[in-house]
């Protein structure tokens, strides 16, 4: 199993489209993977600023660049691993819309019979869940989706 969030979700969808078959199950938090359509928009909150980490699209050798590692414009007719996205409504660094689109994409192109599943906290931000223990309640309800996931596949 592999995670990463935010950022860190964009290196997990990075890792699924180029090497699928290092891990059984990628689990993708407010995942970063469309970055081309959200530098693009310099209406959103965090991009102009962030021109200097990621580059500003607007230069073709950018956009480029963008373009080779950007999970959302990498995925392709092949096997992937279970893949869970885990999104937030009221995340205002990583638009919800970016894993909805990749989990489309992904069921519409992949040739295997792995799940891709969706989960969107219409109460959460970037963070997640906020409270004592909600912060404990993901973790568990994301490790019991794993859980059932290998039970599945021991014959």
């Amino acid at each position: 199993m592999a995670q990463g969030g935010s950022a860190g979700g964009l290196l997990m969808g990075a890792v699924a489209n180029m090497r699928p078959d290092l891990y059984h199950t990628v689990i993708l938090d407010v995942p970063f993977v469309d970055v081309i359509n959200t530098m693009l928009d310099d209406n959103l909150p965090l991009t102009t600023g962030e021109y200097q980490e990621w580059g500003n699209p607007n230069q073709k050798k950018y956009f480029k660049y963008m373009q080779s590692y950007s999970p959302y414009e990498n995925v392709k007719a092949q096997n992937y691993p279970n893949m869970l996205f885990f999104t937030a409504l009221n995340d205002t660094r990583v638009g919800y819309w970016e894993a909805a689109k990749m989990v489309a994409k992904l069921r519409t192109l992949k040739t295997d019979n792995r799940e891709v599943f969706l989960k969107t906290n219409l109460q959460a931000g970037h963070g997640g869940g906020s409270g004592r223990f909600e912060g404990y309640r993901e973790f568990t309800y994301q490790l019991a989706l794993v859980l059932n996931l290998l039970k599945q596949d021991v014959p």
